[in-house]
């Protein structure tokens, strides 16, 4: 099996009496593309930054290839490509400056990867030149997803990369995330609301709830196993479903069980219980019955 990249173990963070990561457990192992899923304030960003070392943790130990986070060599962090929700721009200076001062920062830098994007993504010859102060919010972004990819990472992280961008934004940058970025074999941590993307890149989903990863698994798989198994209460409140991941019930007496099972499991179920209702979850079904 493969040494994972990431690697935390018992990871807490809290603001003042805010507990936002609860002894949280996580490995990725190298090739993974892991979307990770959780609602507004559930500590997605906190997550990615408490992973690299960008804010301090009250508990537990992070590592990236080995090294702790607050003690990342230079080696290890020239392996590493970060997107923040926020642009983090220097914006006094142009395109053409900001992307010449990290060139000279990192031994290797893919210099016709990142005229290609530019050419590609609209930094002309007066875009280049002009301050950052004065780009779009979409072009600070370009310009973000950019500076990141230029010297091929080995672990990207990517923070609602595309919350700035307009819809021919979000298909040029999936392009390129899956042509020039996922078929490298390169580990991905992307995070976004928008499901419809994270269909069409993750290989694996995480649902981050109550400070923990609460489900991971391969994004089909899931897809496969994610249903909703209804009915009377007083038939399902006795049952032991494999792979329960939430129940609810209402006023009216009938019971609803989330649960990852095997068509085979189903079909035992139904046998025993002929008067249950079996549905399949799309994503974002699953989503809101994972993380509410």
């Amino acid at each position: 099996m493969s040494t994972p990249i990431v690697q935390l173990s018992r990871l807490s963070k809290s603001f003042d009496t805010q507990s936002v990561l609860c002894a949280l457990d996580w490995e990725i192992v190298p090739g993974k593309v892991i979307g990770l899923l959780g609602r507004n304030g559930a500590g997605k960003s906190t997550l990615m930054e408490c992973m690299l070392g960008l804010r301090e943790i009250d508990g537990g130990s992070a590592t990236l290839f080995g090294d702790g986070v607050n003690n990342l060599s230079d080696l290890a962090r020239a392996r590493i490509g970060y997107v923040p929700q926020s642009s983090d721009l220097f914006e006094w200076l142009t395109p053409t400056q900001l992307l010449d001062y990290f060139k000279a920062l990192y031994p290797r830098w893919n210099t016709s990867k990142v005229d290609g994007l530019m050419t590609r993504w609209g930094f002309d010859g007066a875009l280049r030149n002009k301050a950052i102060s004065t780009l779009s919010g979409g072009e600070k972004q370009r310009l973000s997803i950019i500076r990141a990819l230029a010297h091929d990472p080995e672990l990207l992280i990517l923070d609602e990369p595309v919350a700035s961008l307009d819809p021919v934004g979000r298909r040029e940058f999936l392009r390129e995330l899956i042509n020039g970025v996922i078929e490298r074999d390169t580990t991905v941590v992307f995070s976004t609301h928008i499901l419809s993307d994270l269909e069409r890149v993750a290989f694996d989903i995480a649902f981050l709830k109550d400070g923990r990863i609460a489900l991971q698994g391969a994004l089909d798989q899931l897809m496969e196993s994610a249903h909703r198994i209804s009915g009377p209460k007083t038939i399902l409140e006795n049952l032991t479903i494999s792979g329960e991941v939430r129940r609810s019930h209402d006023p009216s007496g009938s019971m609803s069980v989330v649960a990852r099972s095997t068509e085979a499991e189903l079909a035992a179920l139904y046998a025993l219980q002929p008067g249950l209702r079996v549905e399949s979850l799309n994503l974002e079904e699953l989503f809101v019955e994972v993380t509410q």
